[in-house]
């Protein structure tokens, strides 16, 4: 089995990874947009994305007969955005709409504009998403905050929360955000970032995501980063972020991530070190694992035929094992390409890599890429 898995990494290859690229975009995490025209929907994917409002407004496209959904980034997916369009007209039916956001795992998120309290359309549509799925977790966003004065703005959002947890239950965590430039609220700049580009409450609205859609974490994370190789390696995230999604995806399925994980993350050294101007052959290869560590190798090959077993048992194994497998997928691939980036950065500065340094990235990106993955929660 290492002597396969060694083939299947071996620099010399540049594997075609139509398929997997396939199965990765029909099972992308999907945030459900509920919300009524004007209630901050595109905005919210401006903020989580930084596309700009015209590339998200022709990017929707349909997906049922009243939604539609954009995916970021646009080549290499890493979340779907989907926008249920049909909340005003008589006789909505969610049914659809529902299955398409069901599709991959899935987060909920309520728009409700502050100073709106008329919600009767969106309250019968959630009517019938609870009925299908229970009060699972919902995000209630209270947009456009700030137009308001404090006095206002407390009982705009008191009322609005009790509309929807009237309805839902317990289960809805809120956050109140306002997408308007911050320079326009200049009294609000004391409690935010100095990003002016930024929505109030971004931090905290981030967070929320995340911990429907952990991923977004990730990659949302705008903070200011000390050097320019992390520099380098956030411009590259997505990147590494969306073979990551593709290992994990394929690593479901019983017994085939012996086959795609090793090939994804092959594809993943090729595409870096081009990038990086390095020359990627069996030379740089050899380095690289021996900067990983000498048990890096025999480790790799043994866990990753070991999580397959585990999912050929009816039942447990189509479940607890396979969201195992992929949480760990996720992160090793990610990780892979963290230290492959350090790696490839200081080869291409003429600089030789610090083997602890490197080693410290990865086992941090390990941990990282396996809470962001969306699967460890499952297991």
């Amino acid at each position: 089995m290492f002597e396969k898995i060694k083939n299947a990494i071996n620099p010399s290859q540049n594997p075609d990874l139509t398929q997997a690229r396939d199965v990765q975009r029909q099972h992308l995490p999907t945030l459900w947009l509920l919300g009524k025209t004007g209630s901050g929907k595109s905005s919210l994917v401006h903020a989580i994305t930084g596309e700009s409002h015209i590339e998200i407004g022709n990017g929707f496209e349909p997906c049922t007969l009243t939604a539609s959904s954009y995916t970021f980034p646009k080549q290499s997916p890493l979340l779907r955005f989907m926008d249920t369009r049909g909340l005003a007209e008589s006789g909505y039916d969610a049914s659809h709409d529902i299955e398409q956001a069901l599709s991959g795992s899935h987060g909920i998120v309520v728009l409700v504009k502050a100073d709106d309290p008329e919600q009767s359309a969106l309250l019968a549509a959630l009517k019938q998403v609870k009925k299908r799925l229970g009060s699972t977790q919902l995000l209630l966003v209270h947009t456009a905050v700030l137009s308001s004065s404090k006095a206002d703005r407390e009982r705009q959002v008191a009322f609005n929360t009790q509309q929807i947890t009237h309805l839902w239950g317990a289960n809805v965590r809120s956050i109140e955000v306002d997408f308007a430039p911050l320079d326009a609220h200049p009294e609000q700049q004391t409690s935010v970032s100095p990003n002016s580009t930024e929505c109030y409450h971004y931090p905290q609205l981030i967070e929320q995501l995340a911990a429907q859609i952990p991923v977004i974490g990730l990659m949302a994370n705008h903070s200011e980063h000390a050097s320019l190789e992390q520099q380098n390696f956030k411009a590259l995230e997505n990147e590494v972020l969306w073979y990551a999604g593709s290992a994990a995806t394929t690593d479901i399925f019983p017994a085939v991530g012996l086959v795609t994980v090793p090939a994804i993350q092959a594809k993943l050294l090729h595409s870096l070190a081009n990038q990086y101007g390095v020359e990627w052959n069996k030379r740089a290869f050899s380095e690289l694992i021996g900067c990983m560590g000498g048990s890096f190798a025999v480790q790799y090959a043994v866990k990753l035929g070991a999580r397959q077993v585990p999912k050929l048992i009816p039942g447990w194994g189509q479940t607890v094992a396979a969201a195992a497998a992929a949480a760990i997928s996720f992160g090793t691939t990610y990780a892979i390409g963290r230290a492959a980036c350090y790696y490839f950065y200081k080869k291409s500065s003429g600089e030789e890599p610090n083997p602890e340094e490197l080693q410290a990235l990865y086992r941090d990106a390990l941990k990282r890429g396996k809470k962001a993955s969306g699967y460890e929660k499952d297991h």
